[in-house]
């Protein structure tokens, strides 16, 4: 069972569907104990980054995340909860994100060519062998919205990359841990096969 967590950050409904098309049982959650028991958990979110902050804290999951990632259990971040993965976001000075993975999440660079927020398909560009990848051919598309972007302070968790601006990096992997600044549950295909590697870890 695959659990996902409930901050009130939008989008969950979609991504329990995508799941429920490649077979899997997903469910909607902030209990504790369910998230604790499940084989995989899920942080999806879009808004923003203090407001995602403050709503994990009310809703104590916090501390819930914390002892899942500790429990070696596989963990997943959709755009906004791969965000929250990090140290802190130039969206909200002062405001500490979970501080699982080093770095920091920064604005795009504003440029004449550019619109901002990105909302568009982008092709991957892997970097090593992200689990999440298994099966797809090189530089497939997915489908993302987003103004800031995850600069990892460690090259060596950083799986993909897209360039807008500057280089982006759009997924990271360690451990136990992966994340993914793109939607792959609006991603079509690519999308629904990055979600079944997640769930056959």
């Amino acid at each position: 069972m695959i659990a996902i967590v409930d901050y009130d950050a939008g989008n969950l409904k979609s991504v329990e569907k995508a799941f429920a098309y490649i077979g899997e049982k997903a469910v909607i959650s902030r209990d504790r104990e369910e998230i604790l028991a499940a084989d995989k958990v899920v942080l999806p979110g879009v808004g923003s980054f203090g407001d995602a902050m403050r709503k994990l804290e009310k809703f104590h999951l916090v501390n819930v995340i914390y002892d899942v990632i500790d429990n070696g259990t596989p963990f997943l971040g959709i755009c906004l909860g791969l965000q929250l993965l990090f140290q802190r976001s130039e969206e909200c000075p002062g405001i500490d994100g979970l501080g699982i993975l080093e770095g920091e999440v920064l604005k795009i660079p504003q440029t004449p060519e550019l619109k901002i927020p990105n909302i568009a398909w982008n092709s991957l560009d892997f970097c090593g062998n992200g689990k999440l990848f298994r099966g797809l051919e090189a530089h497939p598309f997915v489908y993302f919205v987003h103004s800031y972007y995850v600069k990892a302070a460690e090259s060596s968790v950083v799986k993909a990359t897209i360039e807008y601006g500057t280089k982006l990096h759009v997924a990271v992997e360690k451990k136990n841990v992966f994340a993914c600044q793109f939607h792959p549950e609006k991603s079509g295909e690519t999308g629904l096969q990055i979600l079944r590697n997640f769930a056959a870890l």
